[in-house]
């Protein structure tokens, strides 16, 4: 194979940017040859801007058409796995935007489809293209902090407005996207947490429902992760702050380091600080301390940093940056933060999926059927919230 085909399911805000993305030759090895919404005019305009692709109403009818080699997915988060199991079933390759579905339970599906197809699968966690997170993770990995202590991550500028909320039906809402913050944007944030600095044993979490909006799903949370070492994670998200903050901070015995500002702070001790404490014979006589600046070694990449990764997998065998079977970590924070926030209660990770399942539906059924809706305005470019937006 020398080029992948690919189709693309849902062209909405993001798809239309993939689309624009692939067509216009930024990512070598993907040709756009499909695109599949069950919107009329989005399918009209789809015609219009690329005449030469084929158009269709229903991803079954896209996957079987022999047109494509891969999929993208880009449809409201509930279907991702009802579209992803499909098309791996059928022998293609996946790429699926965040999150990989709405429930662990869902994810494992998923994730079984893609292992018994043998194809490849990603998922669109375009910020581990960000070059100071990957040296986060690669410091922590290696040792530079030492045993790891505490992580502490302010993540509350993802400001959005009340018109955000209502430019969907499936915005907002149990039904439709299965959750608020946790599930639409922080799972970017939800992913490095535990990609950098590991899966947090068990979780004790508020979910603040409509605090600064009219929706029926959290806009504000707060996540209490412990770990087995005694390590500690503070995670607080919210789509209701402006400017908000992005500070990223982790503690261990041999170091520290704060990202923030597109800058990587780090303190290195020339001892570690769990000897020092219990050794030291005089308190003025502190651990010296070497400090260095890293800053991003390139402009990031986002979306087309994902898409020519995965481009390369297929074609070159290049490991995936984002496997899509990774999906279930962040998610698994996430439901286990809902469980927490509905229960009231420390909650283990794994969890009891049957609870987590049986609960999700009882806020599903309450969802309002009347939510205003108004005509989505696609740009058909990458925007900047999608980015680290320091």
């Amino acid at each position: 194979m020398e080029e992948v085909r690919i189709g693309i399911v849902g062209f909405g805000n993001i798809g239309s940017a993939h689309a624009s993305c692939i067509y216009e030759n930024n990512v070598e090895g993907l040709r756009l040859t499909a695109v599949c919404d069950i919107n009329l005019d989005k399918r009209k305009r789809a015609e219009r801007k690329y005449p030469d692709i084929e158009v269709f109403s229903d991803y079954k009818e896209l996957v079987d058409s022999k047109s494509v080699d891969a999929v993208l997915i880009a449809v409201p988060h509930r279907l991702h796995t009802v579209v992803g199991i499909y098309a791996l079933n059928a022998g293609l390759h996946v790429l699926t935007e965040k999150p990989e579905a709405v429930s662990v339970t869902e994810a494992k599906k998923m994730n079984e489809a893609a292992q018994k197809s043998n194809c490849v699968f990603g998922i669109m966690f375009n910020q581990r293209t960000n070059t100071l997170f990957q040296k986060a993770r690669d410091m922590i990995h290696t040792g530079s902090l030492g045993e790891l202590k505490s992580l502490i991550w302010i993540v509350t500028n993802w400001y959005r407005t009340q018109e955000y909320y209502d430019s969907g039906g499936w915005r907002a809402t149990w039904k439709g996207e299965g959750g608020g913050v946790l599930i639409n944007q922080a799972p970017h944030n939800l992913d490095l947490m535990q990609w950098i600095f590991g899966m947090p044993d068990r979780v004790y979490a508020f979910c603040n429902v409509g605090k600064y909006h009219n929706i029926e799903v959290e806009d504000e949370a707060l996540i209490y992760g412990m770990y087995n070492s005694g390590a500690t994670a503070v995670f607080i998200a919210s789509t209701g702050e402006y400017p908000g903050t992005n500070r990223l901070e982790i503690s261990g015995d041999q170091g520290k380091m704060v990202l923030e500002n597109g800058t990587l702070k780090y303190w290195k001790y020339d001892i570690p600080e769990r000897y020092y404490c219990f050794h030291a014979e005089q308190y003025e006589e502190m651990p010296k301390i070497k400090y260095q600046e890293f800053f991003e070694s390139e402009k990031e990449i986002g979306h087309r940093g994902i898409l020519q990764n995965f481009s390369d997998a297929i074609l070159k065998g290049t490991p995936l940056l984002a496997p899509g079977e990774e999906g279930i970590f962040e998610l698994s924070i996430s439901n286990s933060a809902y469980l927490s926030s509905w229960t009231d209660k420390v909650v283990e990770i794994p969890f009891d999926d049957d609870m987590f399942n049986r609960m999700l539906e009882e806020h599903t059924k309450t969802s309002p059927t009347n939510k205003s809706i108004t005509d989505e305005k696609l740009s058909s470019s990458y925007k900047k919230r999608w980015e680290v937006n320091w």
